[in-house]
């Protein structure tokens, strides 16, 4: 049977309409959590969330999870590509990931990031969340 080590979650908008920021190439950040690991050898780290979007009908964006506090390309555990399917309402996009190649650390930083063509928006809500337990 596994233990909790820790559960955090981030919210960076808890309603819809909110931020309403266009998406962009660049990858914007939209979630960050820090887990205790504990040193525990291969932990299991499982994140949810939901983002909130609205734009032109076909219109793709990209939602990636990165290890660590800042955008690397080299860092990211998980990518998720979807797709606009309504016109001129937030549609709520929910993922769910592991990271089951933790590190052995004491903490370890995750964040959450979404990039798309410039007509999709941010439309919230936004939250990021994530639990850390022993793998046995």
């Amino acid at each position: 049977m596994s233990t909790l080590l820790d559960k955090r979650s981030s919210m960076n908008s808890n309603r819809v309409g909110a931020p309403g920021v266009a998406l962009s190439s660049t990858p914007a950040l939209f979630g960050i959590i820090g887990l205790r690991t504990e040193n525990v050898a291969n932990p299991v780290v499982t994140f949810k969330g939901t983002i909130g979007v609205s734009g032109d009908f076909g219109d793709i964006y990209r939602i990636e999870i990165v290890r660590g506090e800042t955008y690397s390309p080299a860092n990211v555990i998980f990518t998720a590509e979807g797709v606009v399917t309504t016109i001129a309402t937030t549609e709520f996009k929910s993922f769910v990931a592991q990271d089951l190649l933790a590190p052995a650390a004491p903490l370890t930083v995750y964040s959450s990031y979404i990039s798309g063509v410039t007509t999709t928006v941010r439309n919230g809500p936004e939250v990021f969340a994530g639990e850390a337990s022993t793998p046995f």
